[in-house]
């Protein structure tokens, strides 16, 4: 199963659970999915009226992780870590993915020294099996260790949860690169149109000369030899 219609399954599981909970099981529903080793999507989650609905309420900091889930990184965390109930090993090894995710979002070359400041890392072997174990083979990132330039050369990362604030720039986003291929599609069209154009003057050229060779042709007198 690949990991996009695993990702659909886990979403539809949790927001179906999560439409018929409230109040402090909820809390644990969003432990458990924020906790779940394939997991890496959480904005479904979020738009479930019932948690929603935990603002305000003595359970909104699950609220909270759930945000920083779908949106933020261990350093997001680490600022503000009194704000949210204690992380479990599980959740701040997602959220150590997440980061790699964030990261890839806007760098293709990731230096070794980032990502052992931003994933709290020691050393770089610990760094790599992090990469390989954790990243590269739970399917969410494909890249190169380049142990020589100290960096992780990314070939492909998933994609997050678009933030709210995001949304409005990936909108205009589309719309310019419907307004690029439509131009595109324009200026293939007159080609296509063109190229058209000058086969049928090929055509007319061609048959004009065909013709006129044909009149020299007959127009030659006809000759016998006798030996």
């Amino acid at each position: 199963m690949d990991i996009e219609q695993r990702q659909a399954e886990l979403i539809e599981y949790f927001v179906n659970r999560a439409g018929t909970s409230e109040g402090s099981s909820l809390g644990g529903l969003i432990v458990e999915a924020t906790s779940h080793s394939s997991l890496f999507a959480f904005s479904e989650i979020l738009s479930v009226p019932s948690v929603a609905e935990l603002q305000g309420t003595e359970h909104s900091v699950y609220l909270d992780l759930l945000r920083l889930f779908a949106y933020g990184t261990l350093s997001d965390y680490k600022s503000r870590a009194s704000c949210f109930p204690p992380l479990l090993p599980d959740q701040i090894r997602k959220l150590k993915q997440l980061t790699v995710l964030t990261l890839a979002e806007t760098d293709k070359v990731l230096p070794y020294d980032q990502l052992m400041h931003e994933l709290d890392v020691s050393n770089v072997r610990e760094l790599e099996d992090f990469l390989i174990n954790e990243c590269m083979y739970a399917g969410i990132v494909r890249g190169k260790l380049d142990q020589l330039r100290r960096c992780f050369e990314v070939q492909f990362a998933a994609g997050r949860d678009l933030r709210p604030e995001q949304l409005g720039s990936m909108i205009q986003t589309l719309e310019t690169w419907l307004g690029t291929s439509d131009n595109l599609l324009l200026s293939i069209q007159e080609k296509i149109k063109w190229a058209d154009t000058m086969g049928e003057i090929d055509n007319k050229h061609r048959k004009e000369v065909e013709d006129r060779l044909e009149e020299l042709k007959s127009s030659l007198p006809s000759r016998s030899y006798t030996l």
